[in-house]
This record gives structure tokens, sequence and C-alpha cells, in this order.
């Protein structure tokens, strides 16, 4: 059964350049330090990726993913899982909303590795990427999309 996270932050910066900053998921590495590389497959008609590889690597155990994206407009991102060597499944959305400010992201996260984890071993590892989810994207957005 996957275990799912979420989280909710803000950017001063809007959606559109919020949403700019995802559409370019080959430079999730340099906001993300589990991520080692990220290459897009497939693309959509638009230009933005259809189906992305990742390989990453999280207290010493690395595994390589294939996950399709989805896009609505400036608003809404997900992805599902099609393959990995250490999770049965993985799906995931941003969500986009315009505020004052700039835009509130809300990430949604679940994962159901292959094998077992303690649930609160996995809850602590889905908050930990909340954290720096939150921390390095919205640091990325600022220096090079605002």
């Amino acid at each position: 059964m996957a275990l799912s996270v979420s989280g909710e932050f803000e950017i001063e910066a809007s959606p559109e350049q919020v949403m700019a900053a995802l559409v370019d998921v080959e430079r999730i590495p340099e906001w993300s330090a589990v991520h080692k590389k990220v290459v897009v497959e497939s693309r959509f008609d638009d230009g933005r990726p259809r189906t992305v590889r990742m390989t990453l690597a999280v207290l010493g155990v690395s595994d390589t993913q294939l996950a399709e994206h989805k896009w609505v407009d400036d608003e809404h991102m997900s992805w599902t899982l099609l393959e990995s060597e250490k999770q049965k499944c993985q799906e995931g959305e941003y969500r986009l909303v315009p505020t004052p400010r700039g835009t509130s992201v809300q990430l949604t996260m679940a994962v159901e590795p292959k094998v077992w984890v303690p649930k609160s071993v996995l809850r602590q590892g889905q908050k930990q990427a909340v954290r720096l989810i939150r921390k390095g994207f919205t640091q990325f957005v600022l220096e090079n999309y605002v």
C-alpha cells in the first residue's frame, strides 16, 4: 500500500514562472541533491516533457526511474511511475494557486517501495523530501525564473 505525504509552501513568483521551472525537469539536479541525472525521453507537442528517466541516490541506495508527466495549463503537473528497480508505484502532483504574494505550491506524493520499509521510516523520508523540495525548488525558481 502506497504511503502519501503532502506539503504546501509559497513562492514569490507567478504561477507561470513556477510552472516554467517545473517544466525544466532536466535541471532538477540543480535543486535536488538526490537527483543525479534527469533525461527527457519524450515530449508532448508543446515541448513539455512526457516521459522522464531519473537516476536518484537516497541514503546510499540508487534507483533509476521512468515516469510519465501530465500538464494542465500553468496550474497542475502530475507524474506516474512507469518503471523502477526499488518502487512498486509512485504518483505525485504539483498544484499551483495564485496568491497576492505569488504562488501557493501544493505538493502531494505517494510512494510504495518494492521491499518492506517501516512506515515511520518511509513517512520520515517523505517529509524530508517535501522540506528539501520547498527549500531547493523555491531558491531555484527565485534565482532562475523571477
